[in-house]
Parts: structure tokens; sequence; C-alpha cells
């Protein structure tokens, strides 16, 4: 079963797939950090009209999604700086008229709705060389300007003021992640299709988040995951068994969402911890503490005892019921 692997057709497709997992999540963690994680569906729906227009003309569909995404990115972006309406209303318009018009530029074309299903929920192993050679130089520019630029990027993504006081051209910043988002969604639209290419720039994000605590870790993670279950997503659905068909692009996305799954406890478990050991607030002037006397519980805290225990300067303080107890001769402090 494993000969699979040594076909050329499997072969470019590994390396698409590995090359998409990759360059997706580089440029969606910007955007989750936006709190703009639909942006990708949007772009997509308004690459099927390029794809549309690609069938249409004659041209490599290809570039003619990249060009139309691009487009529909700025516009987005525009859109949302200026105010005219809000972010959501402008995602809509893009979800509609692009998903609309690629529909009515196909069939106009004489085209088949199979040959437009090949770009909305992926066709990766029908991928031909020239298509992974584009691919890969797309997916190189995505990660070399999400990672070299990840300081302005990410200063721009948390807070635009604060950016902008520091000096960076914050709407230039803004266009280049809507601008590698767009090419990101066309360099995945034959691993895991249009409709689709959302659940992974946001999907081995929204993971990473629940393990890590910061940027730069997060980015990376990010990028290792999606990796993992676009090669992994594809390895799987070429050896499922003889006499069934297991798409790919839906492979890799419930592959990345089992992944997120199997994450969120663990990251729940170690939020809960993370709060336990910090410290506490201080009470404003005009506040007392509740009363709580630590000296008359009966446990007895040590490093078996379950609670969280936090080093404070030439002692160690226990978290107990809502309250830091310092060991003191035979009774407990409350700090």
């Amino acid at each position: 079963m494993l000969d699979i692997f040594s076909y050329p057709f499997m072969q470019r497709a590994l390396l698409a797939a590995f090359f998409t997992g990759l360059a997706a999540p580089a440029v969606g963690t910007y955007i989750v950090q936006r709190r703009l994680a639909l942006l990708g569906d949007g772009i997509g729906h308004v690459a099927v009209t390029g794809v549309a227009l690609g069938l249409l003309t004659g041209i490599a569909p290809t570039w003619t999604a990249v060009t139309v995404a691009v487009l529909g990115a700025v516009l987005i972006e525009i859109i949302r700086e200026r105010g005219h309406t809000n972010g959501d209303v402008a995602l809509a318009l893009l979800f509609y008229g692009g998903l609309a018009g690629g529909v009515l530029l196909t069939g106009l074309g004489g085209q088949s709705a199979a040959r437009l299903q090949e770009y909305l929920f992926g066709s990766i192993t029908t991928i031909s060389v020239g298509d992974v050679w584009v691919t890969m130089a797309f997916a190189a520019v995505v990660i070399l300007i999400g990672v070299g630029l990840a300081p302005q990027l990410f200063a721009v993504a948390q807070d635009e003021e604060f950016a902008r006081v520091a000096g960076l051209n914050v709407r230039a910043y803004n266009l280049l992640v809507a601008v590698l988002a767009a090419v990101s969604v066309t360099i995945a639209m034959r691993t895991v299709g249009l409709l689709l290419v959302s659940a992974l720039m946001v999907v081995p994000v929204a993971t990473s988040q629940q393990l890590t605590r910061s940027f730069r870790t997060t980015l990376g993670a990010a990028m290792v995951l999606g990796m993992v279950a676009s090669v992994g997503g594809l390895s799987l659905s070429a050896l499922a068994p003889a006499g069934t068909r297991v798409a790919p692009g839906s492979t890799i996305v419930l592959l990345s969402l089992a992944g997120f799954v199997v994450t969120w406890p663990l990251g729940a478990w170690l939020r809960r911890r993370q709060l336990q050991r910090a410290p506490f607030p201080a009470l404003p002037p005009d506040e007392t503490a509740t009363p709580h006397d630590a000296a008359q519980h009966d446990h007895d805290h040590g490093p078996a005892c379950g609670h969280a225990a936090i080093p404070h300067g030439d002692h160690v303080d226990y978290v107990h019921d809502g309250h830091r107890h310092a060991p003191h001769e035979q009774h407990y402090d409350e700090h």
C-alpha cells in the first residue's frame, strides 16, 4: 500500500501539501490576532470568480484567481479601514458576490460544475508540475514575509494605535496582510479547496494558542501543525482501504480539527494553572481583605498536597481556597 508514495503524482501532492501547510498558518496567525478569522472564507469566495474567469478565458485559473483574490482582499481592507460599513457586512458581500459571480461565469464559459468543484473542494492529486512550482514560490514568499516581518505585523495586528504611535505605516501593513491572505488562499485552493481554505489558516493557529504563550512560539507551532495536518491528511486519504474514496481536502481539515479537540483540554488546564500561579492583585486603599484565618485550617501543605506552590522570597506560598498561605512555625500566615 505504501507503494503509492512512489508515484510522481503523489510526490507532487506531498510537496504542495507541505508548503501549503506551512504558508497558510503563517498569515493566518495575524488574521486570528486581528479577530478576522473569516477573512479567508471571504477571499476564498472571491477567488471562485477568479477561477471561473480563468476557465472562461482559457488563462491558467491560478493566475486569475490570484489577481481577483488580491483585488478583493485590498477592497475589503479599504472598506474596513474607512468604516463605510463594518467588517461583517463587507465579508458577507464578498461571500455572496464572489460565489455567485463564479458560478455565473462558469456557466457562461460552458464548463461543467465538476470542473469548478476541483477548486471548491480541492484536487491535490491532480496537481501539475507547473502548479507545484507556483505553489512553492508563492508559499516561500508568504513564509519569508510572515516570519521576517513578524515584529511589525504583530504590532499592527495587536494594537493599531500603538503601532501608529511607534511610527509604523499601519495601512501598508494591513494591506500587506490582506494580500498575503489572498495569496495563501490561492495556493491552498488545490490542496483543501476554496471553501475549506480558511480552516487551514485558522485551526492550526487556534490549536497552537492552547499550548503556547508567546507570539513567536504560536507562529512557529501553528506552521508546524499546519504542515503536519496537510501532509498527514493527504497520507491518510491515500492509505484509505481499496474501494473507498476519501477526499484529501476534507481529511486535512478534519485532522487539523482533531488536533484542536485533543489539545483543548490540556490548554484549559494550563491556563488554569497559570491563573493559580499569578500574583493576587493588590486591594485598593479603601477596601479590606476578606476575613480568613489561615492558622485554623487543618490542611498540611507540602510538595504533594495538590495546591499550587509559588516561590516567594526565601519561602514558598501555597494557593488554598483563593488565598496564599505561607508556612510560619506551627501555622500558616496569609499573604
